[in-house]
């Protein structure tokens, strides 16, 4: 069934949709169906700004809010949150079961096709999770699939996941993140990434919408897809457009002057507490799963592994005195308006098993810095002051507050003439290559979950095969991650999660110091907005309606 089917991906790309130019109006009602065009979706079109940046469309690459955001509109998954829903469903599956405590099995709903024609059967869910694993990119999601042993397509409609451990209580939800997006094998390539443009020349797409214009980072025209079958339901709205901003303050201006419909992902926080008082436009709040963080490269950080003055007792102190050093209210309130508050542990408050590890470890013990903990700490250890530290973030990914944040950071660091701060930054782009090239000793990060359970804030970072490509390994820690996604007894399994945030707290792999919420300035003829930010932190554009 798959060898057949391969023979034929290398000609997919040829038989391609024609990109069509791209549509700005805000308001346009053209209806394409009398054309041939999609038939799904209500009238109108919607225009959504953002200055969130893609990085690669194809699933296997990329593991950020920005390329994820474009795969929700049009990849299919097996399993989705529905509006308003933190629980996954079946999507274009018909059922999806554990049947044998290492085996999950799902059924595809017959008929199924991709917008190119394609047959989307079990076929294209083995390779699309066996490609995850062989590429294994070290900016994509892969490291999520680490109870994976193999994918069996037993017919067209079944495939069974055998997994490595009994009981996994998470591997339901992995579905449905970015490790789930199902790819079309005959668009695809099996063993390394896909450029966009093969991706939106071949329409291999079969989620509430295809892209039928894309110019990266700039603008994206989405048409709703009349076939998809899934448990988002047909889109709303038939046409949305995607323009991307390289400044807040022009989004701001677009918003208010009604040139677009929705702005998400980023304004800053004096932007919203201004737009709150606009008539014109309306400011939705969604679930505050986000969270931001310092992550410590332990090869190239001062005294890491691969430095010429290596010493892991003094790398150590280096981090235990940053951590002593941040002042998150300060972050909080200076900067971010109170919109993003502080957070002392891995998981962020409102989930099971969070708690406030960092708290008492560190600072002044009540949440406050503590300069005089910090230099006690380095002197221990013997490590000389001022301490040289590279620290990098994006200026284009995290919102427009990301500077300020980071010359916060920065004056909290050296006030007390402890360290000396090389602070840089760049393009998210380029950005994410670096870190995980090791040529940031400390540097950004934000996270918003893919899935409503701590453990997406703990297997994605402190595995020893981690997404964050850092270097740290602890080996209690990694057994303790998978001991928990195994463990059925809700009781026991929280106590495991609350003991790796005490271990994780010791060892400061990251600091994580701020979580906040999501927020979308919309026009007041915008509707669905509220559910497209509830929807388990996705923002899909198919609830939205003018």
């Amino acid at each position: 069934m798959t060898s057949a089917r391969n023979r034929r991906r290398v000609l997919a790309t040829a038989a391609g949709l024609t990109v069509a130019a791209l549509v700005l109006t805000a308001c346009s009602g053209k209806d394409d169906s009398a054309d041939g065009g999609p038939t799904g979706g209500g009238g109108g079109t919607l225009t959504i700004g953002t200055t969130d940046k893609v990085t690669t469309l194809d699933p296997a690459g990329s593991y950020d809010n920005g390329s994820f955001a474009v795969m929700n509109q049009v990849f299919p998954f097996l399993l989705n949150t529905p509006y308003g829903s933190p629980d996954v469903e079946p999507d274009i599956a018909a059922s999806a079961e554990f049947t044998a405590p290492t085996e999950y099995t799902v059924t595809l709903k017959p008929g199924l096709k991709w917008a190119n024609g394609n047959d989307l059967t079990s076929s294209d869910v083995k390779f699309t999770f066996d490609r995850q694993l062989a590429i294994a990119d070290e900016n994509g999601p892969s490291s999520l699939l680490y109870n994976l042993e193999s994918v069996e397509a037993k017919d067209d409609t079944t495939v069974v996941f055998h997994l490595k451990s009994e009981n996994d209580q998470v591997f339901p939800q992995i579905l449905s993140s970015p490790a789930g997006p199902i790819v079309d094998e005959e668009v695809f390539a099996a063993d390394a990434l896909t450029p966009d443009a093969d991706i939106v020349k071949g329409n291999a797409f079969a989620g509430q919408y295809v892209i039928t214009s894309y110019d990266f980072n700039n603008l994206v025209s989405y048409e709703a897809y009349a076939d998809y079958q899934g448990v988002l339901g047909a889109a709303k709205t038939k046409e949305v457009n995607v323009k991307y901003y390289a400044d807040s303050s022009n989004l701001k201006l677009d918003i208010q002057q009604g040139n677009i419909d929705v702005a998400f992902r980023s304004l800053t926080a004096t932007d919203i507490e201004d737009l709150r008082g606009n008539d014109a436009v309306q400011v939705v709040d969604g679930p505050g799963g986000e969270i931001r963080y310092i992550t410590f490269n332990f090869d190239t950080q001062p005294y890491g592994a691969k430095t010429p003055e290596a010493d892991p007792a003094k790398a150590l102190a280096v981090r235990q005195a940053v951590a002593d050093l941040i002042d998150r209210d300060a972050i909080s309130e200076q900067v971010y308006k109170g919109t993003y508050t502080p957070l002392y542990s891995y998981v962020p408050a409102g989930l099971t098993g969070a708690t406030e590890s960092l708290k008492g470890l560190y600072g002044d013990g009540s949440g406050g810095a503590d300069a005089a903990k910090a230099k006690e700490r380095l002197a221990a250890a013997g490590v000389t002051t001022p301490v040289k530290l590279g620290l990098q973030y994006s200026n284009d990914h995290y919102g427009p507050s990301s500077a300020d944040e980071y010359a916060m950071i920065k004056d909290q660091l050296e006030a007390d003439g402890l360290f000396s701060v090389d602070l840089q930054t760049t393009e998210w782009v380029q950005y994410s290559k670096d870190r995980t090239a090791d040529v940031y000793p400390a540097y950004q990060l934000g996270w918003f979950p893919d899935y409503s359970d701590a453990d997406n804030y703990l297997t994605p970072f402190f595995l020893t095969e981690n997404f964050l490509a850092n270097h740290y390994a602890n080996q209690e820690v990694n057994d303790l991650i998978l001991q928990q996604a195994v463990t059925t007894d809700p009781a026991e399994r929280t106590s495991v999660i609350e003991k790796i945030q005490d271990e994780v707290a010791a060892d400061l792999s990251t600091v994580p110091y701020l979580q906040g919420a999501q927020v979308a300035v919309v026009g007041k003829d915008v509707q669905g907005t509220q559910d497209t930010l509830d929807a388990s932190f996705k923002f899909r554009y198919g609830a939205l309606s003018k």
